[in-house]
């Protein structure tokens, strides 16, 4: 059965279904919606999740808010605003900013560059539609806009785990990962795999040694008895060479200096 995922514009899904097809055997597909039908197309099952952008009436849905979307201006190209690198609502009091309506984003831009006036739009948006001759510039004070992942509250166990499969994908989860349950036994940061022995000697042997503690006690008689059995086998060497001199006759003598 395939997944759809519908999202309006200034979405670009394309990673997320990459992964799904990456993991998934059932096949998945997207289509573009209006923000008036993000809402209908979920309730009425013609996708089973909808990237929409809030506000959203939320009754009979589950939403997850997943990033927010800067506003900006679009203007004809030399306008005043292109001298600067953003405006203030302020700025605009005395422009001519008209409404967006719903699906009529891409007209309205177009309608900006033949000297309609200007538009306040989310910046994916006006990137979507980007024209050469408009320019757009961030509105520092102006309200952004939300995305989130939408879907039904009612649903069988078959779709509900779907979706759940595809939101792990949105927020990140891996392959391996998983919503509950025991972690992975081959992972010995996250299980119970590592030996406390090991880990207490390498806390408690190392540790003292240094901090000068019992460890450094101990090791400390250890030297000083190899450092003397050093010595020893070093006398004794010397005593070897001179006991083997006096068998062998009287040693020759040294010649002095001229």
């Amino acid at each position: 059965m395939t997944f759809r995922v519908a999202f309006v514009p200034g979405v670009t899904p394309t990673k997320w279904v990459r992964i799904w097809r990456e993991r998934m055997s059932e096949p998945i597909e997207t289509a573009a919606v209006t923000v008036d039908d993000q809402r209908t197309v979920v309730l009425a099952g013609e996708a089973d999740v909808c990237f929409a952008r809030l506000p959203l009436d939320r009754d009979g849905l589950h939403a997850i808010p997943l990033w927010e979307e800067p506003a900006v201006v679009v203007a004809p190209r030399e306008h005043v605003i292109e001298a600067g690198g953003e405006v203030a609502l302020a700025d605009l009091v005395d422009e001519d900013v008209r409404p967006v309506a719903s699906g009529e984003e891409e007209g309205a831009i177009e309608l900006v560059a033949h000297g309609g006036g200007l538009v306040i739009v989310p910046q994916p948006v006006a990137r979507l539609y980007g024209r050469r001759d408009v320019v757009v510039r961030p509105v520092t004070d102006a309200e952004p806009t939300r995305i989130a992942l939408v879907w039904p509250v009612d649903l069988t166990d078959e779709q509900r785990e779907r979706v759940d499969a595809f939101v792990g994908i949105v927020r990140g989860r891996t392959s391996a990962s998983s919503r509950g349950g025991e972690p992975a036994a081959s992972s010995p940061e996250r299980g119970s795999g590592k030996s406390p022995e090991r880990g207490s000697a390498r806390s408690g042997g190392r540790g003292s040694a240094k901090s000068g503690g019992s460890g450094a006690a101990s090791a400390s008689p250890r030297s000083s008895s190899a450092s003397g059995g050093a010595k020893g086998l070093s006398g004794g060497s010397k005593g070897g060479r001179q006991a083997r001199s006096s068998r062998g006759g009287p040693s020759r003598p040294r010649r002095g200096r001229r």
